[in-house]
């Protein structure tokens, strides 16, 4: 064989092998494959589940969703130690990872999802109505010595406010206990004795008419100054026991309270509800006091006498008939250590 013939089969070979490149040699690929099934906790398969990839090195691949056979795939995967997140809804996370070698096919092994715990928080309390009609039901219960009515104090740190419909239950219920009735006739056989108010005359007729007015002066200053005004103007009309630190203080607190209170919303005002209802409370009681008696004096005498006597049973409220006060809700303590007042008084 001449050795042209030979240079002449070289050069068809190397031609042929420059125009497929692949008859030459074998380039192993750099990239691979992940593949996957995704299943709930009874073997059902799970479709529409989101799947990341990402590397150690912190780079991810796009996201693939798992079809309706549950499997998922990611081609062109860079090879190295990667790690699976799987997520959806109603289902806990799960992560898995595995290492992929240039040109392998990884399948990773099957991916079963737990059903996520809820947890439902239900926040069980009273309506703002409901805490003022227990607290109504521990009022109506503070009498002292069990018997007389006590309910406009609260012995209670930082009380509820009450409503508008606890305040006039509240007038309601003092206004008809059974110990009003007998206090009004005590204070009509008084005034008759006396002859005061002397144009209703003497005899059961001259006490009927006085009874009838001073309960008429008791409903008017309940309904007016502890319903009526403090409903409007958002006022508190109880008196809030101090119990605590020195004596002056309690003294003070006790006669403030005359022309200071509590607002619904906490905070200390002028206590237009019991100042303003003691002189309406007078001003009332010219519909029905004798006409010699009637006039502005009525109306001034009555109120003045109502703000002295709430300051005078205040200062009892502080220092006597706690002690004697049945069912008292939560008492505060008897001694002298140094309590801070509720709500601010």
């Amino acid at each position: 064989m001449s050795v042209q013939f030979k240079l002449g089969v070289v050069f068809v070979l190397l031609a042929v092998m420059g125009a497929y490149p692949c008859l030459a040699q074998t380039n192993p690929p750099s990239t691979g494959t992940v593949r996957g099934r995704i299943v709930d906790s009874t073997g059902a398969v799970l479709a529409g589940v989101r799947v990341k990839l990402t590397h150690d090195g912190g780079t991810a691949a796009p996201e693939a969703i798992s079809g309706d056979d549950g499997q998922f795939s990611f081609a062109d995967v860079t090879p190295g130690a990667f790690q699976l997140t799987v997520a959806t809804d109603g289902f806990a996370p799960q992560t898995a990872s595995g290492t992929l070698h240039p040109g392998e096919t990884y399948v990773a092994p099957e991916i079963a999802l737990t059903v996520s715990a809820v947890v439902t928080e239900v926040e069980v309390g009273l309506s703002r109505s409901e805490v003022a009609s227990e607290e109504i039901k521990d009022l109506e219960q503070q009498r002292v010595f069990g018997i007389i009515p006590n309910f406009y104090v609260s012995y209670v740190p930082h009380a509820a406010p009450l409503t508008a419909k606890a305040k006039f239950t509240l007038a309601w219920k003092a206004t008809i206990d059974p110990v009003n009735f007998v206090t009004t006739g005590a204070i009509a056989g008084a005034e008759q004795s006396q002859n005061r108010f002397s144009g209703y005359g003497q005899g059961a007729s001259g006490y009927g008419k006085r009874y009838g007015a001073t309960y008429a002066d008791l409903t008017a200053g309940y309904f007016i100054g502890s319903a009526i005004l403090p409903s409007l103007l958002k006022q508190d009309p109880r008196y809030f026991y101090q119990g605590g630190g020195s004596k002056r203080s309690r003294i003070l607190h006790a006669l403030a309270s005359s022309v200071f209170c509590e607002g619904d919303n906490g905070r200390r005002q002028i206590n237009y509800s019991n100042i303003v209802g003691n002189f309406a409370a007078g001003g009332v009681s010219n519909l029905y006091y004798p006409a010699k008696d009637r006039g502005a004096s009525l109306t001034l005498e009555n109120g003045i006498i109502g703000i002295g006597a709430s300051s005078g049973a205040s200062l009892l409220q502080e220092f006597v008939f706690k002690r004697f006060t049945h069912t008292a809700a939560n008492p505060f303590p008897s001694n002298n250590a140094d309590v801070s007042s509720p709500q601010g008084h």
